[in-house]
């Protein structure tokens, strides 16, 4: 009697209008796929090649990213994580940094599976440019992205903004032309150092780092674990 034929779900098309659950069972049939998003119920696909510079910016950033976690507790960064925002939207931001459920942050994990929002999203945009300045700039406003950091490749824009009242606002440099983020303290930023090999984007973090502003944010992050984990019961 011959064996009954294994039935898999249909692959992911660009433009398919499908909710979160079937995107993601229908991903997870497609191993050999890396790149995909459900932004307001549609499917989109990384048509073309990553090219040289997208992606050793990418590695750039997230690298960066990572330096400050490692000298603040609390925060964990990434890339190319998928992330269960609402039933109808499922983005892939480049880089991410969160501050963890355990430390007062605003996102969960479901198993595996990221889900809510980062307080930081940041998208290297070059292809995807109009995609990530318009309806994943909408996504990540309305669902509470505290910050939204574009780094456009053609021509050269470095957009950070951070999210007051339900809109975003441009958070200028400073004097210095250091960016400096409001909800990650001493997370600064030479925005020179992105396009010219000869700064380093360490360069003004480890400043950050040292800044009376990090400092108290790092205590505050721990004393909020401190009250999170429960009191041990006695003898």
């Amino acid at each position: 009697m011959p064996s009954a034929a294994l039935a898999f779900p249909p692959p992911l098309r660009e433009g398919d209008r499908l909710s979160s659950e079937e995107f993601l069972h229908r991903w997870s049939a497609m191993p050999e796929l890396r790149h995909a998003e459900l932004i307001g119920g549609v499917v989109f696909l990384i048509a073309s090649p990553v090219y040289l510079p997208h992606g050793t910016l990418q590695t750039s950033i997230a690298a960066w990213l990572w330096l400050y976690q490692q000298s603040t507790p609390g925060c964990q960064a990434g890339s190319d994580t998928t992330w269960r925002m609402t039933a109808s939207d499922v983005p892939q931001p480049d880089v991410f940094l969160r501050i963890l459920p355990a430390f007062g942050g605003q996102s969960r994990d479901d198993g595996y599976l990221a889900t809510g929002a980062p307080e930081l999203a940041v998208e290297v945009s070059g292809s995807t440019t109009s995609r990530d300045l318009g309806i994943k700039l909408e996504l990540y406003r309305s669902q509470g992205v505290r910050e939204y950091l574009s780094i456009v490749l053609y021509p050269k824009q470095v957009l950070w903004r951070r999210l007051v009242r339900g809109n975003y606002q441009d958070i200028e440099p400073g004097e210095d032309g250091l960016i400096r983020s409001r909800v990650f303290p001493g997370l600064w930023l030479d925005p020179a150092a992105i396009w010219d090999p000869r700064k380093s984007l360490r360069a003004a973090l480890e400043l950050g780092l040292q800044s009376p502003e990090h400092a108290a944010f790092a205590r505050k992050l721990a004393a909020k674990r401190r009250k999170l984990v429960p009191a041990k019961a006695g003898p």
